[in-house]
């Protein structure tokens, strides 16, 4: 069974949305509403009708349900698509307000800690995130790993390059040249 068609709320402005469409997107979007409301279309044949995937009908439909209907408060949702900040939680302003702090002793330290900055998020949005959520915050701010990982911190370089001027030695003694194995069938 499928379920119940949602948008009664706003069905009157869609119908009057059928009439003062002036592009094809806005009559789509008042139609994706209409159709299975008024006439008990399925998402599938309203997709079929407007010319549309049902995916992209079902994105059509929510968008003018979304927008018509009242703001909810209190609710945690992402900026959305359109705003060039897709994967967003917060406005760019509240981001910068929620860095500040940890910008600040970074200038000193030199080093952000995500743990920290990510338990300053998790109370902001009430709820719990990724930790690539504040990777990509700090990427939007402009902040990389400044630090080449490229040594390991207790490497020994002077045995690194005493083999880089013997590796010869050890290549030729190698079992994969084969050069071992003839050692071994000449005994």
């Amino acid at each position: 069974m499928a379920r119940l068609a949602t948008g009664l709320s706003v069905i009157d402005l869609a119908r009057k949305q059928l009439g003062e469409a002036k592009t094809i997107d806005e009559l789509r979007r008042a139609q994706a509403v209409v159709f299975p409301l008024d006439f008990g279309f399925s998402i599938e044949d309203t997709a079929k009708a407007i010319g549309v995937s049902k995916g992209w009908a079902c994105r059509l439909r929510r968008s003018f349900i979304n927008e018509q209907a009242e703001p909810k408060l209190e609710k945690v949702t992402k900026l959305g698509a359109g705003s060039g900040r897709g994967r967003a939680y917060l406005s760019r302003e509240q981001e910068q307000e929620l860095l500040l702090p940890f910008v600040k002793k970074a200038s000193q330290a030199g080093i952000l800690i995500v743990s920290e900055i990510r338990q300053a998020l998790e109370i902001k949005l009430g709820r719990t995130t990724a930790i690539a959520t504040v990777y990509n915050l700090l990427h939007r701010h402009g902040w990389r790993k400044l630090s080449p990982d490229k040594q390991h911190p207790k490497a020994d370089v002077n045995a690194q390059e005493e083999w880089k001027k013997n590796f010869m030695e050890y290549y030729e003694k190698s079992t994969k040249t084969g050069k071992a194995k003839e050692a071994a069938r000449s005994n």
